[in-house]
């Protein structure tokens, strides 16, 4: 049985996409990745093209509701949906066997977020209490994939956008995080319980990557105070490559995977950032960016709350 890659990625989110391409192949993935393009240039389209199969994206939808539009358009009997954020730190073979033989796999969230108006609100009856997962990371398989990707696509019309995170952010709207809420409702309420897998927390770590240590910048390999190895790091909140964040495992990863000699991908040393290439100044730019008060830079995006409440329980 084959399996696929899929990811999203605009102008923005070109050199994140560079680094998770990069990071596929390094750890051994060769099978097909296809990107969703919504808004690439034409230099970064001819960049990518050799390694990706590019999918033009719908004009008015909006980009954390189009995560569906590529496995839907290409579907293969393992389909792994992954963020233009993240870089692979070890084979997810493993992962992907699972769903080979029936399993949906997600990484728990860390939040207990339930909110049982789903059903009523997407039309999917009652939604099951269970732990809620992240939409960085999805590996299904075929069925019941399809099912659930189809869905996520028909239920896209159901979000208010001015409600949600992405607007006016009502605490009590319970589609606040739009593609991540139709995901959990669906899978509490379409996937048999015993289908769905939620992977440790700990193997997606996230900002500020706490105990966090690169073992070998060559491989990726990465290792967690308890000697497990994580599947990947998920820069979620303010992009190192668009701005300035504090240095860290992903930072440093993605520094390798812009600036090797071994990539499938070679970006041009005038797209990357001058913090993100090598030499003295930009170590002190680097320094300046892990200095007082720039952690907060972690914080910025959906769910963050969520995520530190849970950390302070």
């Amino acid at each position: 049985m084959s399996a696929r890659f899929y990811t999203v990625a605009d102008e923005r989110y070109f050199l994140g996409a560079v680094g998770l391409v990069n990071s596929l192949r390094l750890v051994g993935h060769g099978e097909p990745i296809h990107l969703l393009d919504i808004g690439l240039t034409g230099e970064q389209r001819a960049l990518l093209e050799p390694e990706v199969t590019l999918v033009e994206g719908p004009p008015s939808t909006p980009p954390w509701l189009q995560m569906s539009v590529a496995p839907l358009a290409h579907p293969d009997d393992v389909m792994v949906l992954i963020d233009a954020d993240m870089v692979v730190t070890r084979s997810l073979g493993e992962v992907i066997d699972q769903a080979r033989a029936g399993e949906v796999i997600a990484v728990e969230h860390g939040s207990d977020r339930h909110r049982p108006e789903w059903g009523e609100v997407l039309s999917l009856g009652e939604v099951r209490r269970q732990p809620y997962v992240c939409s960085g990371l999805l590996v299904t398989g075929r069925e019941p994939g399809v099912e659930v990707l189809e869905l996520m696509e028909e239920l896209a019309g159901r979000v208010e956008i001015e409600r949600t995170w992405f607007g006016r952010r009502e605490d009590d709207y319970p589609l606040l995080f739009p593609d991540q809420d139709i995901l959990n409702a669906i899978l509490a309420s379409r996937v048999d319980a015993d289908r769905v897998v939620a992977l440790d927390r700990e193997l997606e770590p996230i900002p500020p990557f706490e105990g966090v240590e690169v073992v070998d910048e060559k491989t990726l390999c990465c290792r967690l105070p308890d000697g497990r190895e994580p599947y990947l790091l998920h820069h979620y909140a303010a992009k190192p490559w668009l701005e300035e964040t504090p240095e860290g495992p992903y930072s440093l990863l993605l520094r390798r995977l812009l600036g090797g000699d071994d990539l499938a991908i070679e970006a041009p040393a005038r797209m990357i950032p001058k913090r993100l290439r090598s030499g003295a100044f930009a170590r002190a730019l680097r320094a300046r960016a892990s200095g007082a008060g720039r952690f907060d830079a972690y914080f910025r995006e959906p769910l963050a709350g969520l995520v530190r409440g849970r950390r302070r329980g």
